[in-house]
């Protein structure tokens, strides 16, 4: 069944309207530099869980992605803030930077607990998945202290949860919320991490029993009112530990049963983790690279600050006189080499002039596209240059031509000679077809034996017939007649099958054994 037209229109807006409000939220990257260790990993994990569902929870950091790459990045996906973790020998240190100009925060991680800790300390945890599809409920406490570092302290913290409006805000979105407590006197701020369930309040325990469909046993009760009443075989560990510091008034209805609106609820909050102890150590202009706002460890007075501002000021004037000198040697190199480029052209024209030889160079072809590039000039071109400027060309200036081998020394390759009919090589080696090959020593030369006599080459065997000489009839192999044992055939006996064999074994072996005994 098709979408009506009012539908379709509503699922646009809605879309429209939660892409609207999911942009204008605060996003946050957590990520480490360097080698942090296991224990740091798992609490970047951990903070990247605190920062959901506005943060990259799977983000993939590489070895040699620098900070600008994140910032690079930043704009695009829409992210305002980075919380960085880098860990030294001694400490543990956490980064927190506004996008895209700053400042940057530096703290120093004085304690951490992470979440699987928390939660294995607690008899009953709350956690689960759904309280992480909405942000959690930002708190700050004791952050109205004079001073400059906390105010951008309260400010940076504030900017980096989504704010809210009490009048349009549902209660029911609020699962988890955030504790930030600055102490003055030791200068430290606590982070906390906690799980927040609201219970209606003004009945005994068994009617809370009763309306969570956990029934109690009621054996040894005589009637229903003393469960009502007096709440007995009841845990103690469910007892209540409410008081008016918890105690409020809801104005909507609440997730869980029995909390109704104007009714009389108690919130209570279950620490999830992770847990923290920050202390501040500087503050500093833009991403890092800025002038110190503030720092805890080190004060100067107003002469060394300004003393900085113009050593830093005078660095930055150097900085753009070098760059813009190599910018300037740079277009100073180019025109000279253009230069020298059209005087060697230019020569080769007149040369080519001279000879009467018209080139074709100049003459424009119509077929040429302007992206082409342009034809390979020849070696003469680069070998003009050598000699009107007195010096090896650059690589780019003549792709065709190649730079010379060395002094003397033609740069074209090297090619087999041709030698003219009845002529050596010039080097020392004797060709092997050499009239007097083998002539050394008086030794018998290669040529003097007698040449090959038969069909294929092979000559007569000593008082045997040739092998290529044609014998009996049907007898390829020549020299004898088949049959006939004890023959030569090149000074071996013939091979005349096996049948033959053995027939010869039957017959003219027997004889041959008679005749030797007759002898002996």
């Amino acid at each position: 069944m098709g979408k009506s037209k009012n539908q379709r229109k509503a699922r646009l807006d809605a879309s429209r309207v939660a892409e609207e409000t999911y942009s204008s939220v605060p996003h946050t990257f957590v990520f480490h530099r360097g080698q942090i260790g296991r224990n740091v990993t798992q609490l970047e994990a951990d903070m990247r869980r605190v920062m959901e569902p506005f943060t990259a929870r799977s983000l993939k950091v590489r070895k040699n992605n620098v900070l600008k790459d994140f910032v690079a990045v930043a704009g695009p996906l829409g992210v305002t803030h980075f919380s960085i973790f880098t860990k030294t020998e001694n400490t543990i240190n956490m980064r927190l930077a506004r996008l895209p100009k700053g400042p940057m925060l530096y703290f120093r991680v004085a304690k951490y607990t992470l979440i699987k800790d928390v939660v294995s300390s607690l008899k009953r945890h709350r956690m689960h998945e759904q309280q992480f599809s909405h942000h959690p409920l930002l708190v700050l406490n004791n952050f109205g202290v004079e001073g400059m570092h906390i105010k951008l302290m309260a400010t940076m913290f504030q900017n980096m949860f989504p704010s809210i409006n009490v009048h349009k805000l549902n209660l029911n979105s609020v699962k988890r919320c955030v504790l930030i407590n600055y102490k003055p006197e030791s200068q430290e701020v606590e982070f906390r991490h906690y799980s927040l369930k609201v219970v209606p309040v003004g009945m005994s325990r068994g009617v809370k029993k009763l309306m969570q469909e956990k029934f109690p046993n009621m054996s040894k009760l005589e009637d229903i009112s003393e469960l009502l009443m007096k709440g007995v075989n009841l845990s103690e560990s469910e007892a209540e530990q409410d008081g008016d510091h918890n105690i409020t008034e809801l104005p909507q209805v609440y997730s869980g049963r029995g909390n109704m609106a104007s009714q009389q609820s108690a919130v209570r909050l279950t620490e999830i983790g992770p847990r923290m102890t920050l202390q501040l150590v500087k503050i500093l202009e833009g991403m890092g690279e800025g002038k110190v706002l503030y720092h805890s460890f080190i004060s100067k007075t107003e002469e060394e600050i300004q003393e900085i501002l113009k050593r830093k000021e005078a660095r930055l004037k150097e900085k753009e006189e070098r760059k813009r000198k190599q910018e300037q040697d740079i277009a100073l190199k180019k025109e000279k080499r253009d230069q020298n480029k059209q005087k060697s052209l230019e020569g080769i024209k007149r040369k080519r002039q001279q000879e009467g030889q018209e080139s074709d160079d100049e003459v424009e072809d119509p077929g040429k596209l302007e992206d082409q590039a342009p034809a390979e000039e020849s070696e003469d071109e680069a070998e003009y240059y050598r000699q009107a400027v007195g010096e090896e060309p650059d690589e780019d200036m003549f792709p065709g031509a190649k730079r010379k081998r060395g002094p003397g020394m033609s740069s074209k390759p090297f090619k087999k000679r041709k030698l003219s009919p009845g002529k050596t090589p010039p080097h020392d080696k004797k060709r092997f077809n050499s009239s007097d090959r083998g002539n050394k020593n008086g030794g018998k030369r290669f040529g003097d034996r007698k040449p090959l006599e038969g069909r294929n080459g092979f000559r007569k065997n000593e008082g045997g017939k040739k092998f290529a000489q044609k014998g009996g009839k049907g007898n390829r192999f020549a020299g004898q007649k088949k049959g006939d044992a004890g023959k030569k055939f090149g000074g071996q006996k013939t091979f005349k099958g096996r049948g033959v064999m053995k027939r010869q074994k039957g017959a003219g072996g027997k004889k041959d054994f008679k005749h030797k005994k007759g002898r002996g």
